[in-house]
């Protein structure tokens, strides 16, 4: 049995060109996110990556009093889906290393870009769409998609991820699409593990 009072939260973030408008909105967001991620009664750790045409590890496996602060410097294209595919097989590798007992009873993978993918080179969609299958039914993952300035819930659901779970935001309003997110997750975590947006989070990321 998995431990249960354990929650890891792993976040890909984009840092391609086009990140450059929204970077103190994408910053400050994280870091309120984090923040009140702290409310949640479970030991959380956390692992960011981020990618344009390249994918970074910045921190991985960190306990969430541990995280340390971040800086995004925009650049590039966006290999969204190889950034998706890259993370998934790195922490499906290293849960697979840890006796069940020691692996997170929850594990929340939260995806934010706000371009569609032009640069991937090792995953195709339906492999991502594959791989987050076969992770949220056999798992019981949880993947979280937060899109700027497109349509969201077609992004998504082209790789997997239920409506639900997928919030559209305009970029103007990049701090309360996190803000929604954290809403989201606490909610969730608080009653059980209904993993989907309410309308009111929605108004609010949507301005």
């Amino acid at each position: 049995m998995t431990d249960p009072d354990h929650r890891h939260i792993s976040i890909i973030l984009d840092r391609s060109g086009s990140m450059e408008r929204v970077k103190e909105d994408t910053e400050g967001g994280l870091r309120a996110f984090l923040r009140e991620q702290h409310e949640v009664q479970a030991r959380t750790t956390v692992s960011l990556y981020q990618f344009d045409d390249r994918y970074e590890v910045v921190y991985e496996n960190k306990p969430l009093a541990d995280v340390p602060d971040f800086a995004l410097h925009p650049r590039g294209t966006t290999a969204l889906l190889d950034a998706v595919g890259r993370t998934i097989t790195r922490l499906g590798d290293d849960l697979a290393d840890l006796d069940e007992a020691r692996r997170p009873g929850e594990v929340v993978v939260v995806i934010l870009t706000d371009g569609l993918e032009n640069a991937s080179s090792d995953f195709s969609r339906s492999r991502i769409r594959e791989m987050i299958t076969h992770q949220q039914e056999k798992y019981r993952w949880v993947f979280v998609f937060l899109g700027a300035d497109q349509d969201a819930f077609a992004a998504a659901g082209g790789m997997g991820i239920g409506p639900g779970n997928a919030l559209n935001y305009t970029s103007r309003n990049t701090r309360e699409s996190f803000r929604s997110a954290s809403s989201m997750l606490r909610r969730a975590r608080a009653n059980g593990g209904d993993y989907s947006f309410t309308q009111q989070e929605r108004d609010d990321a949507s301005g």
